[in-house]
């Protein structure tokens, strides 16, 4: 999700979904985005280090030979679902989709992976992969639309991840997170976990990040070396029972 700062949510009676979802998984309360804009946030979330990137500028600009989640695992271990992304591997902004939101796409060292598993998100969801990254649109995902637009879009795809076969076997954990705020809370975003193993109502105040979150997912996927600023964060899994 985009852009909003975690009083913008939290409390809102522009999302009520999301209040109500708070109540049944688990938040984090103290969670932080790394930098502004957008892309250094993504590529920091899956590869441990914004690698010195502070705009938003296109794959072209940025070609990134760098270990990521998506580098560590190939061939099909790793999907990205991109919502309204017009081809594979889009390179480029078109209509509501933003390639700076597409992280995968900015990596050069997948081989062909991109071509094959960077795809538009399709419905149902694709949830055969050991990690998927699922970006919505720049409506559904709040940046150009409402906290209402966002909010509203999650409360029909969220039950979908919930339904899939994948979350029934109790093997996979959901994140809903924002790249970064509106550049006046200091970062503070907010960021859900959802898992069967996660009491409903968590609440953690622990400081956390994207960094956090990249490390719990690469310890809970058992895939190493922990990335970059990863290999430092603070414990996710432990507060959220992960």
């Amino acid at each position: 999700m985009e852009n909003h700062a975690y009083g913008q949510i939290i409390g809102s009676s522009d999302a009520p979904y999301l209040n109500k979802l708070a109540g049944q998984a688990g938040l984090a309360t103290n969670f932080f985005a790394e930098a502004h804009p957008s892309l250094p946030n993504y590529i920091a979330m899956t590869s441990g280090s914004t690698h010195g990137i502070t705009d938003d500028n296109p794959p072209a600009d940025h070609p990134l030979s760098v270990s990521s989640i998506f580098s560590l695992l190939p061939g099909g271990g790793s999907r990205s679902l991109e919502e309204s992304m017009p081809a594979n591997c889009g390179q480029a902004d078109s209509g509501n989709y933003a390639v700076r939101h597409n992280p995968q796409a900015y990596y050069t060292n997948l081989g062909g992976d991109c071509a094959r598993y960077n795809v538009p998100l399709a419905d149902p969801p694709d949830l055969s992969a050991r990690f998927t990254f699922v970006t919505p649109n720049l409506i559904n995902d709040m940046h150009d639309g409402t906290v209402a637009d966002g909010d509203t879009w999650l409360s029909t795809f969220v039950p979908k991840l919930l339904a899939s076969a994948e979350y029934a076997a109790g093997r996979t954990a959901l994140f809903i997170t924002w790249d970064e705020d509106d550049d006046l809370s200091g970062n503070h975003i907010p960021t859900f976990v959802i898992a069967p193993s996660v009491a409903p109502g968590t609440l953690v105040s622990a400081t956390l990040n994207h960094y956090s979150m990249l490390r719990a997912t690469q310890q809970m996927l058992n895939v190493a070396p922990l990335l970059g600023s990863a290999a430092t964060a603070a414990d996710m899994r432990t507060p959220f029972n992960l």
